[in-house]
């Protein structure tokens, strides 16, 4: 006897036989966008090339619960490069997780937050002097989410790092630690990507030394709190500065700087929290250049992998290039003339670096003198001060 089936059954017949049939579905990850800004700042010789200094001089500036090298190397670690406050910020509609790794070669990684693998855990002075060197910092496990609440870790202290906050980053956490992005710094003993030399006649010339185009730089003075600036954009290789000239201007180009930043990729936000963050440091006594290095160098100094792969990832760093000028060395000659500690202590941590050009002039006889009388100056600069403790 034959049996018909019903219509209800026949569509029930098919349904079941097409989900047997179909693929499985595989979950789409959201759109995940990472932002980095940071600094590399470094001290011109006569020669253009960046001299050795002491980076990690200074008064702490960070918060207690940001973690450091075990060996405590404040003040003793010579490199060419003060790589400051690099802060990487994820955007996501929903929950992901990541792991991020970053390597810098010629250089290590001092300070840091969250938690994360960094080698070496410690250091010494020849590290950051090899050229095969390479450091390196390791997130793993990372939760972005728009969700993350905003309770993120204080102290009493003022640090200027807090500032980076500002942003519409996603929240991140890590075990029990939340931030708004990922932290680290860092010293290095590798070339910047920028020299430039004072000529005889007080012009200013900038080079890169790979050959390509120089970009946006601004040449900037402070000279008791008087102020100048050029912005000029470098198309090829060199670029020649004439002297700043004073002409009692009090506004250091903070918009100037956005509007680069922005124009390399960062949203307004970061850039205005850039330039917040560093605005103190970036425009005190002294001449110095701003530039922006080229992708290609940053990822070449510092290469970053990130898994799952963003669907975008910018990288923008600022170049600090602090220039010796004649103006500077006559200043702080006078200065140790009359002991005059409050003008020595406006170039703080770039101080030993200019006193060493004075010393080369000296006879050999004095140098030990004038070395023993400037200690003071540099130890109440804090060249050998603790790191804040969380209490």
């Amino acid at each position: 006897m034959n049996r018909r089936l019903t219509p209800i059954a026949v569509i029930l017949a098919l349904s079941t036989l097409g989900a047997a049939q179909a693929p499985a579905r595989t979950s789409v990850p959201p759109p995940l966008v990472a932002h980095e800004w940071g600094t590399f700042t470094s001290i011109a010789g006569e020669d253009g090339r960046a001299v050795d200094w002491l980076p990690l001089s200074g008064p702490p500036d960070l918060p207690c619960f940001v973690e450091r090298v075990r060996f405590d190397i404040k003040g003793r670690l010579p490199g060419k490069v003060r790589m400051e406050t690099p802060v990487l910020y994820f955007y996501s509609p929903q929950d992901i997780t990541v792991n991020v790794n970053v390597r810098f070669r010629q250089g290590v990684v001092t300070e840091w937050f969250p938690h994360a693998a960094v080698t070496p855990s410690s250091v010494d002075g020849s590290t950051v002097g090899r050229s095969d060197f390479v450091g390196s910092i390791t997130w793993s496990g990372v939760k972005v989410s728009p969700r993350v609440t905003a309770d993120f870790p204080t102290d009493r202290s003022s640090s200027h790092y807090y500032l980076a906050r500002q942003t519409d980053a996603s929240g991140l956490q890590l075990g029990a630690e939340k931030e708004k992005f990922l932290f680290y710094r860092g010293v290095g003993g590798f070339e910047p990507p920028i020299s430039a030399t004072v000529a005889p006649d007080g012009r200013i010339v900038v080079k890169n030394p790979s050959g390509d185009a120089i970009g946006d730089i601004i040449l900037f003075e402070n000279r008791g709190g008087t102020m100048a600036y050029q912005v000029r954009h470098g198309v090829s290789g060199q670029l020649t500065f004439d002297p700043p000239v004073l002409d009692g201007e009090f506004v250091p180009p903070l918009a100037e700087l956005e509007q680069i930043l922005t124009a390399r990729g960062l949203y307004p936000r970061e850039a205005r929290a850039m330039v917040a963050t560093w605005r103190d440091s970036w425009f005190e006594e002294g001449t110095r250049l701003f530039y922006i290095p080229s992708r290609r160098a940053i990822d070449s100094i510092l290469p970053m992998a990130i898994s799952p792969a963003p669907t975008e990832i910018t990288r923008v760093f600022v170049g600090r290039l602090e220039l010796v000028t004649s103006t500077t060395m006559r200043e702080v000659k006078e200065a140790i003339a009359r002991n005059d500690r409050t003008t020595l202590g406006k170039y703080g941590r770039v101080l030993q670096p200019i006193v060493n050009r004075i010393l080369a002039e000296r006879p050999s006889g004095d140098r030990a003198r004038l070395q023993a009388s400037l200690q003071p100056v540099y130890n109440a600069f804090g060249a050998t001060s603790a790191p804040a403790v969380c209490k």
